[in-house]
């Protein structure tokens, strides 16, 4: 016990003479962990990111979607300066999936009506849908004032609305948008509601939607039906684009997870079965999207990973090169040791020491390093678009989210100190296997 305690005394002590070149050979382990954190922090930032935001569509839904068909598919009909376009789900498309999946937690439609929103001077192109109750939890929508819709608005056919929180900042601004009125096309409807920020716009979840869900107005499906008509027209140019759609989407709630893949295979063939003149359906599952996000996320960050993981070997070659000239540098004293009665086990332990503190010193500060570079970056990437000069290169809705684990900590200190020893064996066996008189003779 006491020649260990000697031996890493005299080890630590050596370091300590030559402090800057201690810290320099350990700058490269410093760096090389510092990287792997912060890269792989950034890499697992941004995977949460998108499966959160995936997440927020419901991993055990099943969306369709009717869309627009190519022209040489699509059933159009052209009056004067008038295009009308028939497509998509239809209301015994809803009956039929209902009837095939009995189990179901829920079947939700949605069916888009209106082209334009006002509320006095203001207004906006309409994003408004008809739907039914169940499709707050369906879609996870959150209600911050007001409420849902309920089962008196549909069996009312009631002029209400429910608004998304964009909505009620552009159109009511100051304003307090509960019990005010909003107009969708010429029909006034009375706001009941405001919902959550659902967090999606401009992100994975925005993209897989088709559009930000902060801007859209639910109002009782019933209404929608027989107020609004199954007509939508959309103007520009001078000419007018008809759709006629009976169904807009339809979420298909499985019962649990594992059953989500199985339904959609089971809803592909039946669409594709009543529907095979034109592809005018699309099918969106979350739960497979999370799963493939996941997969490619665990890819991108051993890419990440390796990549950073250089910098660790090159700190390695830096310590043993650094080691290699101390052992030449210090070979008079290597012989002095040897002839004062050094075993060549306490002359390889010393330098193994030496090495051990560089690689285990310069791993602890690398997680430092990684740690804040991590919070620095997040913190930083939001500021970017305000800095003068290199503010117009960046987007005003720029992030860089970051997520520390505790096992790239753990792989980074680990690999770091695993490193350092690995190269410190190579001098501490050479300084060892000196010949006590050659290295008495050496200058």
């Amino acid at each position: 016990m006491i020649f260990l305690f000697e031996t890493i005394k005299l080890g630590l002590t050596n370091l300590h003479l030559h402090l800057l070149r201690s810290f320099l050979t350990a700058l490269g382990i410093i760096l090389g962990v510092a990287a792997v954190i912060a890269m792989v922090s950034l890499g697992e930032g941004s995977k949460r990111q998108a499966l959160l935001q995936i997440e927020q569509l419901g991993a055990k839904n099943i969306i369709l979607r009717s869309q627009r068909p190519a022209e040489s598919q699509s059933n159009q009909k052209k009056t004067s300066n008038n295009w009308i376009s028939r497509y998509g789900l239809r209301r015994d498309d809803l009956d039929v999936i209902s009837s095939n999946f009995p189990d179901a937690d829920a079947i939700v439609p949605l069916k888009e009506v209106g082209s334009k929103m006002s509320r006095a001077e203001l207004s906006r192109t309409s994003q408004a849908f008809g739907t039914t109750p169940a499709f707050a939890d369906v879609a996870k929508l959150r209600i911050a004032r007001g409420r849902f819709l309920n089962d008196s608005d549909l069996d009312s056919q009631a002029m209400v609305c429910v608004i998304g929180s964009e909505v009620a900042r552009q159109l009511f601004k100051f304003d307090d948008p509960l019990g005010d009125t909003l107009r969708i096309d010429s029909k006034a409807f009375t706001v009941v509601g405001v919902l959550a920020p659902v967090g999606l716009a401009g992100g994975a979840g925005s993209a897989l939607v088709g559009r930000d869900l902060n801007l859209d107005v639910h109002i009782p499906i019933t209404t929608a039906r027989s107020v609004m008509g199954d007509m939508v027209f959309r103007g520009s140019g001078g000419s007018f684009q008809n759709s006629q759609v009976e169904v807009s989407e339809i979420y298909v709630a499985s019962p649990d997870r594992e059953r989500v893949l199985p339904d959609s295979k089971r809803l592909k063939r039946i669409i594709d079965a009543r529907h095979t003149e034109s592809a005018d359906v699309s099918m969106i599952v979350p739960y497979e999207l999370l799963e493939n996000a996941k997969k490619s996320q665990l890819t991108w960050n051993l890419v990440l990973g390796f990549i950073a993981g250089i910098s660790l070997l090159v700190g390695g070659i830096g310590i043993m090169n650094i080691m290699l000239a101390t052992v030449t540098e210090r070979t008079r004293e290597i012989g002095i040791r040897r002839a004062l009665g050094a075993t060549r086990k306490a002359i390889l332990y010393q330098f193994l020491v030496e090495t051990s503190v560089l690689s285990t010193g310069g791993g602890l500060l690398g997680v430092a390093l990684g740690i804040g570079s991590s919070w620095f970056i997040q913190w930083i990437a939001p500021r970017l678009p305000q800095m003068p000069i290199v503010g117009q290169y960046f987007s005003q809705s720029v992030s860089l989210p970051t997520y520390v684990t505790l096992g790239s900590v753990i792989l980074a200190f680990s690999v770091a100190v695993a490193v350092g020893l690995i190269f410190g064996i190579y001098p501490a066996r050479r300084a060892a296997a000196q010949d006590p008189i050659v290295a008495l003779r050496h200058d």
